[in-house]
């Protein structure tokens, strides 16, 4: 297969953590007979330094003529100034608008080694493995809003086929994973969310018969994923709901450097990258964990690519390297760690020999 990387380093650590999962992405190519190429566009404070916006046209155009977009992070104290109306998120916001990402998909999986990173208890994280689905374009943060004497408004609406075209997704992931689809709302006192259930339902029962269906009130789903995270399969959510219960079930795991994210539309590419932020604090340092971005990689080869078998072989790799001992910083414990570069190098080393 021949495939088209267009990479967005972006700020801080960013441009650490995407050079090592290029490294793992040619490894993969290399092995596996394919030929990928990588083009590098700014984005974020980057951009803003270079060209005074965010996203410019060049870097969204390259990101729709791609195969699928790897990004570092955004962000950073320098552009921080609160009377600035260009800010580094905004390029973040816009490269998802002009590439028509409307689903977030963010794996939550507990490594059984890292159990002592969480703050909860080992028997609760046994057989943790969570997909969740958050609507990226629509609800309150999309919504008409304004600013009154003494007053603020911020409208929360959604269609039918944007309810519609998430749930189906996840419920098609559903399926290939352990067929238990839950979708959360809070449809006891909001009208936008009798319209996620009502559609939501009637979507199942039509098209999705097969499937062991629930629905679970926001509320109640943030103490359930702290009472009992490993009854969760694939949870379909909300814009408002998916962003909170996202960054509640990150938690789980310990460590924000594990883990990826991808945003996908119905067709073109997709958007993969870490779930953690720019971390300028130590940005430069060598230090960062570049595993949740080669984790994103693993997403881009299974959700833009189609090459499971390839995906796979990355998670792998990982998994051996953490149960290997080796260890960043940020889930050492305070113990014997390795820098952003060593992480990788071992991360290839176990894809080779897995590969051979």
């Amino acid at each position: 297969m021949n495939a088209h990387f267009v990479t967005l380093p972006g700020d801080g650590i960013g441009p650490e953590v995407i050079a090592q999962a290029i490294r793992v992405l040619e490894a993969v190519a290399d092995r596996f007979d394919h030929t990928f190429s990588f083009e590098e566009e700014l984005i974020g404070g980057a951009a803003i330094d270079a060209h005074g916006a965010a996203l410019g046209l060049e870097t969204v155009e390259a990101a729709l003529a791609s195969d699928a977009v790897l990004l570092g992070a955004v962000g950073g104290p320098r552009w921080d100034d609160p009377n600035s109306r260009v800010r580094p998120e905004q390029g973040l916001l816009g490269i998802r608008e002009a590439m028509r990402l409307f689903a977030n998909l963010r794996p939550i999986t507990v490594f059984p080694q890292l159990a002592d990173a969480s703050p909860l208890r080992p028997e609760i994280l046994r057989g943790v493995d969570i997909l969740f689905f958050r609507e990226l374009t629509g609800g309150i943060y999309f919504g008409e809003s304004g600013v009154g004497e003494g007053s603020a408004y911020q409208v929360m609406s959604y269609t039918e086929g944007e309810v519609a075209r998430i749930v189906r997704m996840a419920a098609d992931s559903a399926r290939t994973r352990r067929g238990k689809l839950t979708m959360v709302d809070k449809a006891n006192v909001l009208e936008p969310s009798r319209l996620w259930r009502r559609v939501t339902t009637e979507l199942i029962a039509a098209e999705y018969e097969d499937l062991d269906f629930e629905v679970v009130l926001v509320d109640a789903m943030a103490m359930y994923l702290l009472s009992r995270p490993a009854d969760y399969d694939v949870v379909v959510t909300a814009n408002l709901f998916g962003d909170i219960l996202t960054d509640e079930a990150s938690m789980i795991t310990g460590s924000l450097g594990m883990l990826p994210s991808a945003s996908v539309g119905l067709d073109g590419p997709g958007l993969y990258e870490p779930v953690h932020g720019s971390a300028p604090d130590i940005a430069g340092a060598g230090v960062a964990n570049p595993l949740a971005t080669i984790l994103a990689a693993a997403m881009a080869l299974r959700h833009s690519l189609n090459l499971e078998q390839e995906a796979a072989a990355v998670e792998a790799a990982v998994a051996s390297v953490i149960a290997s001992g080796l260890r960043t910083p940020d889930i050492a414990a305070g113990g014997e760690s390795v820098g952003t570069t060593a992480m990788a190098d071992a991360v290839l080393a176990a894809l080779s020999a897995s590969t051979e």
